[in-house]
């Protein structure tokens, strides 16, 4: 299938015959003068041999390729792609009913570049992050509920904030498919409310899942400090875990709620368990030290764009070194960063530059990354971005 052409510059055809997916502003030397925001192309080299199919953007990233083969791209396409998305978690035992929360689509990972799929019980919540998957979602939420065995039936539209602000795609949070039944879904045997009405990403962070089943373990009669808590989710598990204590902290009074909330949903009046909504700057510079001796640092990302890469990196320096001043001898710290901008080695001198301030032993435990149902894509390293380290501090 060929749609509007886009001729690659000499020579800038190399990445995409590795199969990187992406084809950057800089390398394109003509295109179709009626090429729009979203529009399906065909993308060829200088002398004119094919190379694949993408969607076309406005901006540094002009086109994600879609399939490297001249295939229509159109419902067929999606429900295949869905389809091998579903069996891979299939393979990795993720549909149980001890769990019904899984990423089922994670971009470049799963080969759908733009596209985010979480599943929580009977709901699918899509997020597109290219005006090409914003206008294919109606493709993409029939390929989900019809895909063979299904448990999917409603899908929920979650891209008002994803999609690039300059394309003005006027998105709307809604429901596809379907209609609000229950936000309540189970990760390994836990329940959780899942806020995908409101919440940030797609309600819930379903990439710390086998982090936080790590941390259960090493909970067993500690005190556990779980700073930027949102949901509440690593709280619970050290509930189960057999923790002393567990003291939830984050900025948001809503994310202290909702932390409370599925706290009771499992630990129903559990008096171990408090939550706080103070900042942590502030909250781990006022606590007493050797309080806990499990603390948990989940920041959201301090940089979104290789810009802020300084800043972030003196924050991660600085909130680390904190919990190194005030965590008890022989405690554990499970920090981590989100921030695709910033890589494993920069992430890992900014808590080796905080241990280092602060003087004590420390020793690296686990290096921890995001789960199967969030892969990468090997000729897309880009698509890496979950880094933690799990640390014992004397």
């Amino acid at each position: 299938m060929e749609y509007k052409k886009i001729i690659l510059k000499r020579g800038k055809e190399e990445s995409l015959k590795r199969l990187h997916p992406w084809v950057f502003s800089g390398a394109i030397d003509q295109w179709d003068d009626s090429i729009e925001e979203g529009d399906l192309v065909s993308v060829y080299t200088h002398d004119g041999k094919f190379v694949g199919n993408g969607h076309f953007q406005v901006g540094s990233i002009s086109v994600r390729i879609l399939s490297f083969d001249s295939e229509a791209i159109d419902e067929e396409f999606f429900s295949k792609r869905l389809n091998a998305a579903m069996k891979m978690r299939t393979a990795l035992n993720l549909l149980r009913e001890d769990n019904t929360s899984f990423r089922l689509v994670h971009g470049e990972g799963d080969f759908l570049p733009g596209l985010v799929v979480d599943i929580y019980g009977n709901t699918a919540v899509v997020q597109a992050h290219s005006p090409g998957m914003h206008f294919a979602r109606n493709a993409i939420a029939n390929a989900l509920v019809n895909m063979p065995g299904s448990l999917v039936k409603n899908v929920y539209y979650k891209s008002e904030t994803t999609l690039p602000y300059k394309a003005q795609l006027d998105a709307q949070n809604d429901y596809i498919i379907g209609e609000y039944d229950t936000n309540i879904a189970i990760e390994n045997g836990l329940k959780f409310h899942v806020d995908w009405l409101k919440g940030q990403k797609t309600g819930f962070f379903v990439d710390q899942r086998e982090n936080r089943s790590l941390l259960e373990k090493y909970s067993q009669g500690r005190n556990v400090l779980n700073m930027f808590c949102y949901t509440g989710g690593f709280s619970f598990y050290a509930m189960r875990g057999n923790a002393n204590l567990v003291h939830s902290v984050d900025s948001s009074s809503k994310a202290i709620q909702l932390t409370n909330d599925n706290v009771n949903l499992n630990f129903p009046g559990d008096n171990r368990h408090k939550a706080f909504a103070e900042d942590a700057f502030k909250f781990l510079s006022e606590m007493q030290k050797d309080a806990y001796d499990l603390i948990i640092l989940d920041p959201p990302a301090f940089a979104k764009h290789k810009s802020a890469l300084k800043n972030a990196l003196i924050g991660y320096r600085k909130i680390n070194a904190k919990a190194f001043e005030k965590i008890k001898s022989g405690g554990i710290l499970f920090t981590f960063s989100c921030s695709q901008a910033v890589n494993k080695e920069q992430f890992r001198l900014a808590v080796f530059s905080a241990a280092a301030q602060s003087g004590r032993k420390v020793r690296i435990l686990h290096q921890l990354t995001q789960p199967a149902d969030h892969p990468i894509n090997i000729y897309h390293p880009e698509g890496e971005y979950l880094k933690g380290l799990v640390l014992y501090v004397e």
